[in-house]
């Protein structure tokens, strides 16, 4: 799967920005709810794990969700439960998610991209699964490549976030208990190569133009729609690019303007 390969190169990527990173630095906060850069890292490492195992070895996945469910519908912290799971810390977690994401990759590009894998919710195609860990550590990455001070360099393997917002345009109301406008508003995006990918049959319900990548922010929530130089015309557009959300889980609100933005280095 051509998915796959966007997966590790996503990935190689971000490890390339944290390798050379010492144990304080890595214990520096980001701007996404205080958690430390090895915080992020380690949550991305327990759901690769977990993706592993909801292809190779449902079993397994089944045993090592138990106590994470327990902690998220009792109300316990998911980096707490993260932590229990996985005991690497520093630059051996490091190494230990780069050598996780390598045999995700590969196991995942010998997949039949229609395979059923289980999950949090309910169950994906692996073509699904492996996009889900792209669009993942893309986002978790940007407050790593904010908290640093990196500015970001994108590739057209963004398309992959920019079709998994488009798919959720329906959950991000349904997830709210509202139903839906239809049709969905037009996108126009130009992508990091030039090229613009137009989204959508009709203009009913609003246009959205501007950068695939800033699309791509505003539907992983990693930045506020104001803090985005997308244009939006018409108000179910506005609606949607206000409380979009193209990951799993209950209802979670965008970040407050102003809140997330990359630092001088």
């Amino acid at each position: 799967m051509q998915q796959a390969k966007d997966f590790l190169e996503e990935s190689r990527d971000l490890y390339s920005r944290v390798a050379p990173l010492s144990v304080e630095q890595l214990q520096e906060p980001t701007d996404f709810k205080g958690w430390s850069i090895e915080t992020v890292l380690r949550h991305l490492h327990f759901w690769n794990r977990m993706a592993l195992w909801a292809l190779t070895d449902e079993g397994s996945f089944k045993e090592a969700l138990k106590p994470v469910m327990a902690a998220i519908t009792g109300g316990g912290a998911l980096p707490a439960a993260e932590g229990e799971a996985i005991a690497e810390v520093g630059q051996e977690l490091v190494a230990t998610w780069r050598e996780m994401f390598e045999v995700l990759a590969d196991a995942y590009a010998q997949a039949d991209p229609s395979q059923r894998c289980a999950w949090a919710g309910p169950s994906m195609s692996a073509r699904s699964c492996i996009t889900a860990r792209q669009m993942e550590t893309w986002a978790h990455g940007q407050e790593i490549y904010d908290s640093l001070g990196c500015k970001r360099v994108n590739t057209d393997r963004i398309r992959n976030i920019v079709i998994l917002g488009v798919n959720t345009y329906g959950w991000s109301f349904q997830v709210r208990g509202e139903d839906a406008p239809q049709p969905m508003p037009m996108l126009e995006l130009t992508s990091p190569s030039g090229e613009v990918w137009r989204f959508g049959e009709s203009q009913a319900s609003g246009l959205i133009t501007g950068l695939a990548e800033e699309f791509g922010q505003v539907v992983t929530q990693t930045r506020n729609i104001a803090d985005t130089q997308l244009k939006i015309e018409g108000e179910i557009a506005r609606a949607w690019m206000s409380k979009a959300q193209c990951f799993a889980g209950g209802p979670s609100e965008p970040p407050e303007p102003g809140t997330r933005f990359t630092r001088s280095s």
